[in-house]
């Protein structure tokens, strides 16, 4: 039996270009995407990894998380008092007494994953299969997201691992690679950027001056080429 893949697909750049990896890895037809909504202000992210999905002829499931997250205050969430930052995630690192960024969801990606496990075991009981997760180094720099961090990947593998008989891998090829070098192998896999979505506001057009919309901006300009979204 060929190994299957589920990828944690937001619809933004870092879970495309697992998907883009995935796929070329292991072949479209052994790979699936997963979505999660968990209360966000906008389901603009998850409207494009449909899209993604449907681009690489994926089949895509979602799971809705919103009640597990309704006593939150983070910016991101639907009925915050918060409102989203629009200074860069090192500046609101240092601004904070322990790393965190305002827009930190409790445990989010503890609970994606757990997520993904479960759909993996319910899909593919008798196959191995890879859980593809886009942290990035960027994310876990400063203690900004420590559920991206890489003792929190290898600690989440581990677990997934054991609860799943082995059957079930935790992989985050990009753990150890910042958001450029993330954008430069996504262009060599011909990504479709254009199709993604990361802005934390759910306007036509990227705010430009949130977090995650600056390391975006910087990732493409490093790679000597425009974000496709701000060409739009």
């Amino acid at each position: 039996m060929a190994k299957k893949a589920i990828v944690l697909s937001s619809g933004g750049v870092d879970s495309t270009t697992c998907v883009a990896l995935a796929v070329k890895e292991l072949g479209a037809e052994n790979v699936s995407t997963v979505s999660i909504f968990y209360g966000q202000k906008h389901k603009k992210e998850i409207e494009c990894a449909r899209k993604i999905a449907d681009y690489y002829g994926l089949k895509h499931y979602e799971y809705d998380l919103s009640k597990i997250m309704q006593y939150s205050d983070c910016s991101l969430l639907e009925g915050s008092s918060q409102k989203i930052s629009h200074e860069s995630y090192a500046k609101q690192v240092t601004e904070s007494k322990n790393g965190m960024v305002s827009t930190y969801v409790p445990f989010r990606n503890g609970l994606m994953l757990s997520c993904a496990a479960a759909l993996a075991q319910s899909l593919y009981l008798e196959d191995d299969c890879e859980i593809y997760l886009g942290a990035h180094a960027d994310d876990a720099a400063g203690n900004a997201y420590a559920d991206c961090s890489i003792d929190f990947v290898n600690t989440m593998g581990q677990a997934i691992s054991i609860g799943t008989y082995g059957k079930v891998k935790l992989v985050a090829p990009f753990a150890g690679n910042n958001k450029a070098e993330v954008v430069k192998k996504g262009l060599e896999l011909g990504v479709p950027y254009e199709l993604t979505w990361s802005c934390y506001e759910g306007g036509e057009k990227p705010c430009c001056s949130c977090g995650t919309c600056l390391d975006r901006i910087l990732a493409f300009e490093a790679n000597g080429t425009t974000d496709p979204l701000l060409l739009q």
